[in-house]
């Protein structure tokens, strides 16, 4: 039942002289007591001068007003945190807590029936999602949308899959300073997200399949008109679950995750998305299974073709049908009858969902671009408690590999001594970043991305095995292994290696070991000290101590429904 002006009143002990001050203040914004008895839409601000993602915010807020008022609601936009990838030291993921701390308690002190959840950047719809699960007020996600593709003398640029390929031929020697200089300008043309299955595109599409955005809205363009339709549509949409439901319990169900690692798997998604996807079901009691993860990994095959893990854009997706189009080819995988914000069952979208003849973007199963798992969860004696691969964007023949490795002990390590041509190192080693994780960095920045070495890509080498405790973007590629746990600075195995040991890699069997004896092992565990000595005060503080590791999401352990220690 929605409550509006009468929700969450201010405690002065009267509660009739709260309501009196609350109406008189608003009134001073020129409402009239019918609006002033409607319920009432919250509509979250992302908009921010340092987040050209979220360009377009501004006009989705005046479409979702639009939609609300058409249906008989009162909108209400409020601001909260916004963080872009690009303008956030010392990485987005270390304040993307503070994000859902501040939607969260926002949602919680307003008077709000409903919400409207706008974000995109990579961590602003799991802060979103991690408080809607908190405070299970009725929301609807929407997508600021991904951005459009560039051009580059007749090539097609997509931020940000081609500008870390486009930056490896730079560092290279086979591309000049103009014109990489020529390509910065290219690579992102337009407000929005990045337009290839990097983190953002991913979770939009999770989010839809997980039944918290409306069918469609995940891959529509931030520039189009149908992104302002879609806008419009979930503002009446809010109305609705402002007076009927369902709320973010009822929607974000063990069965709907299951659908969401589903799509994951099958659009080859970013690796981040599964600490997020882990951080909101661990808000809602609902712990994450890894190994159940990648069994569905190993029985869903990669369908759709697009960067990184294919060729195609964001902008192709969308109009070979989006993500309704996908669910219907996943339809023997997905549980059909989950709950949506629409009221209607997930199967709804399936069987609404275009036929696109001709369309080569989204892959028929009998004709897929992978199988085996987009990611694959690891373990072995390097990662106990899991480490993650995704092997969609490796190459074949590095999943199974043997070699010597070469070691860096933090970010300040790795960047002072990668390039330096005196750098002992070959093409089979593997290179490891230590002390990149959670509370080592902090913030598990996407540092995991290690560059080839400068003397090695000059010469040739595009792809070697690379190991830490990091994250790494999901427009990024190669073999990679990531969100090794638990992390070196608290004490983790990876912190025990040294250079010149040997490391293998075997992907068909979800193993990462360290081939050194354990009484060796014993020995450098028993001389470790911790590299990471805890801040003096201030939200840093509070990181350190109560971060988790990326098996459960990298939440803070007082926020999940049942805490849990690192």
């Amino acid at each position: 039942m929605a409550l509006g002006m009468k929700k969450g009143l201010t405690s002065y002990g009267d509660a009739e002289f709260s309501l009196f001050l609350r109406k008189a203040f608003i009134k001073a914004m020129g409402f009239s007591d019918d609006a002033l008895a409607r319920p009432i839409i919250g509509i979250t601000d992302t908009a921010s001068d340092f987040n050209p993602c979220h360009g377009n915010v501004p006009a989705l807020i005046t479409a979702v007003k639009r939609g609300v008022m058409l249906e008989g609601g009162l909108p209400m936009a409020f601001p909260t945190i916004s963080i872009h990838e690009s303008f956030a030291h010392p990485t987005s993921m270390f304040l993307r807590n503070l994000m859902a701390l501040d939607t969260e308690e926002m949602l919680r002190a307003q008077p709000i029936d409903a919400a409207v959840l706008i974000g995109g950047c990579d961590k602003t719809i799991p802060a979103q999602l991690m408080a809607a699960a908190s405070v299970d007020l009725p929301a609807v996600v929407l997508p600021v949308g991904p951005m459009l593709v560039g051009h580059h003398r007749g090539e097609v640029l997509g931020a940000c899959t081609d500008c870390r390929r486009l930056w490896g031929r730079f560092r290279a020697g086979e591309m000049d300073a103009a014109e990489i200089e020529a390509v910065n300008s290219r690579l992102a043309p337009t407000f929005g997200t990045c337009m290839v299955m990097g983190t953002a595109s991913t979770i939009a599409c999770m989010t839809e399949a997980l039944g918290m955005a409306l069918p469609g809205s995940a891959t529509i363009p931030a520039t189009h008109a149908d992104r302002l339709r879609a806008a419009e549509e979930a503002g009446r949409a809010a109305v609705r679950l402002a007076q009927n439901g369902p709320r973010p319990s009822e929607v974000m169900t063990a069965a709907a995750f299951r659908n969401a690692f589903t799509v994951l798997q099958a659009i080859g998604g970013s690796t981040n998305a599964l600490i997020h996807t882990t951080a909101i079901a661990g808000r809602l009691g609902l712990p994450v299974d890894l190994e159940a993860f990648d069994r569905i990994g190993r029985e869903v095959p990669v369908l759709i073709d697009l960067k990184p893990s294919g060729q195609h854009y964001m902008e192709h997706f969308h109009w070979a049908g989006g993500v309704p189009a996908l669910l219907r080819e996943l339809a023997p995988f997905l549980e059909l009858e989950t709950q949506t914000v629409t009221g209607a069952p997930l199967r709804a979208a399936l069987d609404a969902a275009e036929i696109v003849p001709g369309q080569a973007v989204i892959r028929p199963r009998a004709n897929p671009i992978s199988v085996g798992g987009g990611l694959a969860v690891l373990r072995g004696n390097l990662a106990p408690r899991g480490a993650l691969l995704k092997r969609s964007a490796a190459t074949p023949s590095l999943l199974s590999h043997e070699g010597r490795a070469v070691v860096f002990t933090s970010l300040a390590d790795m960047e002072a001594r990668l390039d330096d041509p005196e750098l002992d190192v070959t093409p089979d080693d593997v290179l490891v970043l230590q002390n990149a994780g959670p509370v080592g960095a902090p913030g598990m920045p996407e540092a995991g991305y290690i560059p080839i070495p400068r003397k090695l890509a000059r010469a040739g080498v595009k792809d070697m095995l690379r190991l830490s405790d990091a994250r790494m973007s999901g427009t990024a590629f190669g073999t990679i292994v990531l969100h090794i746990t638990p992390e070196a600075a608290i004490g983790g195995p990876l912190g025990l290696v040294r250079s010149g040991d040997r490391i293998r890699l075997d992907a068909e069997a979800r193993r990462i070991d360290l081939l050194v004896d354990e009484a060796e092992l014993r020995s450098r565990q028993a001389a470790w000290t911790s590299p990471a000595p805890a801040p003096a005060r201030g939200y840093a503080w509070l990181y350190h101590h109560h971060v988790l590791q990326a098996d459960e999401g990298c939440d803070f352990d007082f926020c999940r429904k049942e805490g849990k220690k690192r």
